[in-house]
């Protein structure tokens, strides 16, 4: 019994690993002058990771369509995102685009197209949850929490979450050891 406990427990862990925060921009943020295209072609973004958006009070994010992204519309967004800082779950293979709505931003560079790629499951991580800055879309501007320092590159790092499987493992198999002996 013990052993299927640890068992599960080690499966439950498992997806955790591979989930990743990306901060759009890396340490320059949601801003004008920043060369999105390039930043986002260092990244790899998978089913289950979390792209983090924080920017200043001239700046928002809307999730539009291709043809809108192409054409810097902002008149027709999917979802809209205020507040300063936004966690956006990728939660589906396939593109994304955003831009921000403030005139002119969008033609000045500031848009993001991505490209999400399944995971070995094709499914979000069950165990795993969005960082506590996480904000849902929002018409109307809504208070968060500045995502704690992001690394240089954007995308956090995933020794984190490895060292806590290691831990979690140590620990279900110790506890099997107990429970045998």
């Amino acid at each position: 019994m013990a052993m299927v406990a640890a068992l599960l427990l080690l499966l439950l862990a498992a997806p955790v690993i591979y989930a990743e925060n990306h901060t759009v921009g890396g340490s320059s943020g949601w801003d004008t002058g920043v060369d999105y295209s390039t930043w986002a072609s260092g990244e790899t973004f998978t089913v289950g990771d979390y792209l983090v958006f924080t920017y200043g009070s001239t700046h928002s994010v809307d999730e539009v369509s291709k043809s809108s992204y192409d054409s810097c519309a902002t008149s027709n967004p999917t979802k809209s995102y205020t507040g300063g800082s936004n966690t956006i779950a990728l939660t589906t293979a396939g593109s994304l685009y955003f831009l921000c709505p403030t005139t002119g931003h969008c033609s000045q560079g500031m848009k993001l197209a991505i490209t999400v790629e399944a995971n070995s499951s094709s499914t979000p991580p069950a165990t795993s949850s969005p960082p506590s800055n996480s904000s849902s879309p929002s018409p109307s501007p809504s208070p968060t929490t500045s995502p704690s320092s992001p690394s240089p590159s954007g995308a956090t790092s995933k020794f984190c979450s490895m060292s806590h499987l290691m831990v979690g493992l140590v620990l279900g198999f110790g506890m099997m050891f107990a429970l045998v002996v």
